[in-house]
């Protein structure tokens, strides 16, 4: 089987890459030729671990293919992934104008059956707005399926998770559309993985109600961490008692800084949007988005009543992905804390391991990008612990201590046990457990 991935995006080249090693001959296509041209000399534009082996390996097997040119991939594809962003509106819409563009270009290009499958995330409706561009803007009659494919992929583990999904959710209206994509994931069935095969607008429902609910669960988990500093209470006790309930789990009930990256922000204003769209208020969710604001506030003051006056200090900043194993600093709690300390005349010393050439584009103000943990913390006046990257799990604290010009350190990650800091000789804060 042929298929086309239009985007190179995170998702399109991680389904893409995927796809091939499953043995289907991909097409991957964007517009942006400088990306394609570096995809051909196999330079990989995101930080996702696994995933450079995997695409040398299908590109010299001659599986993986990268162009501009979709017109041709078109043609000889049965299955288009439609992978382009859809990023937020001020209203917290998503914004379809690359969805609409590329529907237009297949509808300019179709040369036959096709089934054409949205694996961007989008709100409830796409698929029908799409099958209308397509219907009304071919020029011959060939017959066609819109089909949505909604993609669960992790930042830091997206390759095992479309090898060994949770759940693969197909939405249709023809049984051909389904079969075909059966089909096509059919070596997943022998991992016995669960499949949802349901209608085009309940598959698009899925991806936000999922998003929604992991967000609501860390902005909860936050709360309950903040009330357990004013009670003398400990989160991860707390976390722990909840989590072992199997109605509940263990999952995303760690407390910190808040959510951030490319989907819970954008996923969790869409769906407020859609809710508002149909005469409803996801009043939930609304809270929970504004949860997530005031908890990046309360990280903020918390840092400054260790730290004192903000204005001349040197910060230690370790961390500025929103989570570890990427370099995405899209909406990073992270790179929010740093700008904002450094907009209030604070020296910024900052290390993360993937994340810095994005961060040297983005922040401005007096930030020293360093070499390694040790550098950061050698003549700080505090350090902070921003994303927990397992690196920063097992520095050697006295080294650090010695390093630091006061031996404070604020964890907000919540990576160290308390007591031993303070037995060291930290000054030791971090989130909900006093």
């Amino acid at each position: 089987m042929n298929i086309c991935v239009i985007g190179t995006g995170y998702v399109g080249l991680v389904t893409g890459t995927c796809f091939a090693d499953f043995g289907v001959h991909v097409t991957c296509v964007d517009k942006d030729l400088s990306k394609i041209e570096a995809l051909n000399r196999g330079e990989i534009p995101i930080y996702e671990p696994g995933l450079e082996e995997l695409v040398a390996k299908n590109s010299r097997e001659g599986r993986l293919h990268f162009t501009t040119d979709l017109k041709s991939a078109l043609e000889s594809a049965l299955v288009v992934f439609i992978a382009v962003g859809t990023p937020p509106k001020e209203d917290g819409s998503a914004d379809l104008s690359y969805i609409e563009e590329v529907a237009r270009t297949i509808a300019g290009n179709l040369n036959g059956y096709k089934v054409i499958v949205t694996k961007s995330t989008v709100p409830v409706g796409t698929g029908k707005f799409i099958e209308e561009i397509i219907g009304e803007g071919q020029e011959g009659e060939n017959n066609f399926d819109v089909a949505s494919n909604p993609e669960f992929l992790r930042e830091g583990s997206a390759v095992e998770d479309f090898m060994r999904p949770n759940r693969v959710v197909l939405g249709a209206r023809s049984d051909q559309a389904v079969a075909i994509l059966k089909d096509l994931y059919s070596p997943l069935y022998l991992l016995e993985t669960p499949f949802v095969i349901t209608d085009i607008e309940t598959a698009e429902l899925v991806k936000y109600a999922s998003n929604a609910f992991l967000a609501t669960k860390i902005s909860f988990i936050n709360e309950i961490a903040n009330i357990c500093e004013r009670v003398g209470a400990d989160v991860s006790m707390v976390s722990r008692g909840m989590g072992l309930d199997n109605r509940i789990g263990p999952k995303f009930l760690h407390p910190g800084p808040g959510y951030g990256g490319s989907c819970f922000p954008k996923d969790t204003l869409a769906i407020t949007q859609v809710a508002r769209d149909c005469g409803y208020r996801f009043q939930i969710v609304e809270t929970v988005v504004k949860v997530n604001k005031e908890q990046r506030e309360i990280m903020l003051e918390k840092i400054k009543k260790m730290l004192g006056e903000v204005k001349g200090k040197t910060i230690g900043s370790l961390g500025l992905a929103f989570k570890p194993n990427t370099d995405d600093i899209r909406d990073s709690p992270a790179t929010f804390l740093v700008q904002r300390l450094a907009d209030e005349g604070a020296k910024l010393k900052v290390f993360d391991p993937a994340a810095m050439p994005n961060s040297e584009e983005e922040l401005s103000g007096e930030i020293r990008f360093c070499s390694d943990p040790y550098e950061v913390a050698e003549g700080a006046d505090i350090l902070l612990i921003l994303t927990e990257w397992n690196q920063f799990r097992m520095l050697d604290m006295e080294r650090v201590k010695g390093l630091l010009k006061s031996p404070k350190l604020l964890d907000l990650r919540n990576v160290y046990i308390p007591e031993n800091m303070r037995s060291m000789g930290f000054e030791y804060d971090s989130v909900g457990r006093e």
